[in-house]
Formats: structure tokens, sequence, C-alpha cells
């Protein structure tokens, strides 16, 4: 009997990452995905814990699942993910409508869970892992343009930020083997795909260790090369980020590579020197930093202070002048006066950001900040701050998309614009979405297709180009 699953994703692209997993472990124990709950027979809610805001947008949803198990009695509702972990307590006392609570680290024993289930029983797993990676699971990509995929290289955090309850739910950090990431990333090649963001909570860190030959790597400095162009490791070999990234790009030389999540104490010049290298990894980086105040960032316990983040921006701007740079901003942390906030301020206009995330802070239960800080900036003055901090980002954005106007950019074709079927959108090596149209020279467009395009106009959220050649995949680099 063909079984029917519906996934829904919420949060950071790690929970899209890890959706596909569970797709494809429950594909293996008989289960379709389909598109719509109402279609399924198990419904999963993949959580996010970051901010107090999105665990009540899945609970508002999971009440809503109970019209759903109105009309199908047979329907199995599962919480997956951080919230699983958080508040498996609550989700199944409170909340009958859940039949099943699965952490991060066990989706490999949601076929035995299930099995519990189907006998009326509820069924839960949020133990954490220190080895599990999932490494050798091929995922099943689900909502997938065919052209951009996610790729997850490691696990879990070790900074225990004060305000960031992932280090609770997702466990300590662990790296995935290298070798398994790039033939990842070569059948992602295979089956047609354009584009591939490595992920991890802290992708800086990312480490692993291997003895014996290791074919594309390049590691601990030491190279020799094959007959056939190949890069080999022939001793104990460490494989850092940097590393990493050689790898995939030379093993993928038509696959544009990105990355999410820097943390600024741990990017080196030599993950800068390597990205600089290589046309094919892009020219963007995500780096948070939370807050432009040195004594902000230490209770926050994040390990820099303004001078060491400064400096890393201005290693980026040296090694990739073109480098487009995103952050993220809390306002309203515990103890933050206006002077903190103003230095918040000066920082953006200072770096002049691409892009931000920017949010009110709210406490999360067992982190440091919680244990140990007040909440004592009243939510008026957090708002307030946060507007501030949104009303001058949008400046800056501005400003950087108008830097754009009258360059040329090889831009990665994604889908059709919302605003008009006879327009494409896509994005170029920094990361900003282009706007061109549909045809050029009697050749109709597609996704996948990578054009040269002159930025004839910028608009607050967007660049709109005139498209001067069709490169395909002659050119993935800027």
């Amino acid at each position: 009997m063909n079984k029917r699953v519906y996934i829904e994703s919420y949060g950071c692209q790690m929970n899209v990452s890890d959706s596909e997993v569970v797709a494809s472990i429950l594909a293996k124990d008989g289960y379709t995905p389909v598109k719509t709950a109402e279609e399924a027979d198990l419904v999963l809610l993949n959580t996010c814990s970051i901010r107090e805001k999105a665990e009540y947008t899945v609970m508002q949803r999971i009440n809503e699942m109970n019209n759903l198990k109105a009309r199908n009695r047979d329907l199995k509702v599962g919480v997956l993910g951080c919230m699983a972990e958080r508040m498996r307590e609550d989700l199944l006392e409170k909340k009958k409508v859940v039949d099943l609570v699965v952490g991060p680290d066990a989706y490999r024993t949601l076929p035995e869970l299930l099995e519990k289930v189907g006998t009326g029983q509820k069924a839960v797993n949020v133990i954490l892992s220190r080895e599990e990676t999932y490494g050798e699971i091929e995922p099943v990509r689900l909502d997938t343009n065919g052209v951009t995929a996610f790729v997850t290289i490691m696990r879990g955090c070790d900074n225990m930020c004060a305000f960031c309850v992932v280090p609770f739910t997702r466990g300590r950090e662990r790296s995935r083997d290298a070798v398994s990431i790039t033939s990842e990333c070569r059948q992602l090649v295979r089956d047609g795909y354009k584009e591939v963001t490595l992920l991890g909570q802290n992708v800086d860190s990312y480490k692993w260790h291997q003895t014996g030959s290791i074919t594309t790597a390049v590691a601990n400095g030491t190279r020799s090369v094959d007959a056939k162009g190949r890069h080999n490791v022939n001793a104990l070999a460490t494989v850092d980020f940097a590393d990493l990234l050689e790898m995939v790009a030379l093993a993928c030389p038509t696959l544009r590579i990105r990355y999410s999540t820097s943390h600024p104490k741990d990017m080196t010049d030599k993950v800068l020197a390597v990205m600089s290298r290589y046309g094919n990894i892009c020219k963007y980086i995500h780096l948070p930093v939370q807050s432009g105040s040195s004594e902000v960032l230490q209770r926050m316990n994040r390990g820099y202070d303004r001078e060491w983040y400064l400096e890393r921006i201005a290693s980026i701007r040296q090694y990739m002048p073109d480098c487009a740079i995103s952050t993220d901003i809390i306002t309203g942390f515990c103890g933050e006066t206006e002077e903190d906030h103003r230095q918040t301020l000066s920082l953006i206009e200072e770096v002049g950001y691409d892009m931000a995330f920017m949010f009110k802070y709210s406490e999360r239960p067992k982190t440091l900040a919680a244990r140990k800080y007040p909440d004592d900036v009243p939510e008026d003055i957090k708002g307030r701050r946060l507007q501030e901090v949104i009303d001058l980002q949008k400046c800056k954005s501005a400003e950087r998309l108008a830097s754009y106007l009258g360059q040329a950019h090889a831009v990665l074709i994604e889908g059709v614009s919302k605003r008009s079927a006879e327009h494409l959108y896509g994005r170029n090596t920094q990361n900003s979405v282009v706007i061109v149209p549909r045809v050029h020279n009697d050749i109709d467009l597609r996704p996948g297709m990578v054009v040269h395009a002159r930025i004839a106009h910028a608009s607050p959220g967007s660049l709109q180009g005139a498209v001067l050649e069709v490169l395909n995949e002659k050119v993935v680099g800027p």
C-alpha cells in the first residue's frame, strides 16, 4: 500500500535540508511525498525554536491539524526538529492531535516510531547524538526548482551564544565526511543542479579527520596531482572548511557554491583566499554581527568585539572587493543602552551591508541569557530601536544595489518572476535578485541557464537587467 507524507518546514535552511533527509528515510518505508496536508496519511511539521514567534506559528499550525484529523481519522501528525526536542512534554500532553515527536538526531528511527503509532500509542525520540550526520543518506529533494539545492556539511553548535537555543536543541558540533559531501555535490551536477549551498550552524568550525588517500582533497597545505589532474592526499588528513570549499570547487567546476552560516570569531583568511581563487564560489558571505557594541557582544558571549569584527570585514574587502556581505542584528538584548544601540547603527553605516535579518530580542528558555541576565529593555524601546535599524539598513541596501548599475553580471536563472510571466528571476554571485526578460534574441530562457546581463535598474529589493549573452555552463562565476 502506498503511503503519503506531507512535510512542512519552518525556520532555517537547515530544516529544509533535514526535511529532505526525512523524506529519504521514509521513502524506504514506502512513503511518497505529496504537496498538501489534505492528501497525506502522515503530516510532519519540521519546527524551529530560534524565536518565540517561530514557535507560536507552529503551535497555531498544530491547532489547525484538529480539523484535518476530524475529516481523516487515520491521519497521523508528527512534530520534528528543534521544538520537538525542546517542548516534547507539552506537545504530547497538551496537543492531543500530535502522535509523534522526533528530535533532529533521531530521524533514522522514524519507521520504528511510526509502527508504534500505528498501534495507537504516542511515540517520541528526542535523544541528541555526538556522531549523527546522516552523511550517507541521499536526500529526496522537496519543492525544488531543479536549479539550487542544500547540502548539510555539519550539525550542532558548540558556541553557546547567550541568546541562542540551538546548542540545546541540536546538540554538539560534528562534521560530516568530506568525501560524502563532495560525492553528493557531484550527484547534484549529474541531476542537473547548478548551485549548492553548504549548510552548518557554524561552517567555519568544520573539521574532518581521515587517514588515507582523499581524492580531490586539499589538506594541511599539501597537494599532489595525478595524471588525470585529481588532487590527492596520502597522509593523516585534517580537512577544514577552506579545504572543503576547494574540494567542492575542484570536483564540480560548473556548480555555483554558496555557504551559510559563518561565525566572525572563526572565519579565516584561508577561507577568503579560497573564495577569491575560484570563480564558481560565489562572492557572498553571511556574517552575523548581532550588535555593534563590544559590551553587548561580551554579554552575548559571541567571542569577538567590534574591532575584531571590523577587521574581518576589512579582510573580506581586501581579498574580494566585490564581495556582498549580509548579517543578523538583534535589538534590545539584555542591558542594551542607547549608546550600545547607536554603536550598532554606526557599524551598519561603516560596513554598508547588502542585506540584514533584523529582530527584537526574545528570551529563550535554558539559554545563558535567560539564566544570567534580566530581559530589561522594554518592548516599546526594542521596537523603536528595531525600526531605526530597519530604516537605516533599507538605505544601505538601496545604495549597494544602485552601485551595480551599468555593470554586467553572470545571472543564474531560477524561475519565473512573481510580478510578470514575461520575466524570469535569478541571482548574481553577490546573491542579489536580478529580473531579466524571458526571451533573448528569439531564445526562450529557462531556469538553470546562466546569462550575462547588464544591470539597467535598481529597485529596493531587486535589480533589472538586459541580457547580453546566454552563457549556459561556460561561466558560473562573476
